[in-house]
């Protein structure tokens, strides 16, 4: 048993909750031209819960050149690594694959430096599952929108759906070169909006979920992206729409000028 393991286990009967995992990348690859995909593999998943596609986890990240060992004994005694908040995209339980997609911004942040590096071998910290986002589909009509960084739970979240679902689903990607096929329902209309600079405040979600004709029945929501979109869109969907809150997943993910600490810091104060 290595230390790691040791580590887990500890967590385990303490917490009575599973420790962080130190997991080992099967291959990495580019999706597309700006979203990278990571797929790790080994006896590290063993136990990894299934149906968690579009759940949330925390990724550690090891510092360059930083050893497996060392990492390792980090995670005991500290200092902590790095924390980022990431989806779970595909979970193979046969295979014991897990597949995290990561925005490709080079080396604007740790995560991203990291991703755009990782090779087979390479490794870094798991902490979560959570539960998947969106877990019941009894909707008239659904209503899905996303920006890359929300695009894992929002494909998770159509691929989920029963494949009679109607609705719209709205993607904000950098180039249409990064349009990615998802397997959602043939009743679900697509549409990709091109947003060439994220670091751009864009109204393009809003105004075309501001323009779509509303359905009659019982509407259900999944979006999830940069937080000063989701602060309008909170507010037209709850207040115009009326859309319920227990038919409504909406998040912000990220925000314009702040790295994550600082998002979630303004977020807990209410800023965000």
């Amino acid at each position: 048993m290595t230390i790691f393991s040791k580590v887990a286990q500890v967590a385990r009967q303490v917490l009575g909750r599973p420790g962080p995992r130190l997991l080992t990348v099967k291959e990495a690859f580019y999706l597309t031209p700006n979203m990278i995909r990571v797929v790790f593999a080994g006896p590290e998943l063993e136990g990894f819960p299934a149906g968690r596609e579009g759940g949330n986890c925390k990724l550690m990240i090891p510092e360059l050149l930083e050893t497996r060992q060392s990492f390792a004994e980090r995670l005991q005694s500290g200092p902590p690594p790095v924390r980022r908040t990431y989806t779970v995209r595909k979970y193979d339980e046969d295979r014991q694959e897990l597949s995290i997609d990561f925005v490709a911004h080079g080396d604007e942040g740790p995560a991203s430096r990291w991703a755009s590096n990782a090779k087979s071998g390479d490794f870094l910290g798991f902490a979560g599952p959570s539960e998947a986002k969106v877990t019941r589909f009894d909707a008239d009509w659904y209503l899905v929108a996303a920006d890359p960084s929300a695009i894992p739970v929002a494909a998770a979240t159509l691929e989920a759906m029963p494949r009679d679902a109607k609705g719209v689903a709205i993607f904000e990607v950098t180039s249409a070169a990064d349009r990615q096929d998802i397997d959602m329902p043939k009743g679900i209309e697509a549409h990709w909006l091109i947003q060439p600079d994220p670091h751009v405040p864009s109204a393009a979600q809003e105004g075309f979920i501001r323009s779509l004709r509303w359905p009659e029945g019982r509407v259900q929501v999944c979006v999830a992206g940069e937080s000063g979109v989701i602060r309008a869109l909170r507010g037209f969907l709850a207040k115009e729409k009326q859309v319920s809150r227990e038919d409504t997943y909406i998040a912000g993910y990220w925000k314009i000028g702040l790295i994550e600490d600082e998002h979630q810091k303004a977020k807990r104060i209410g800023q965000a």
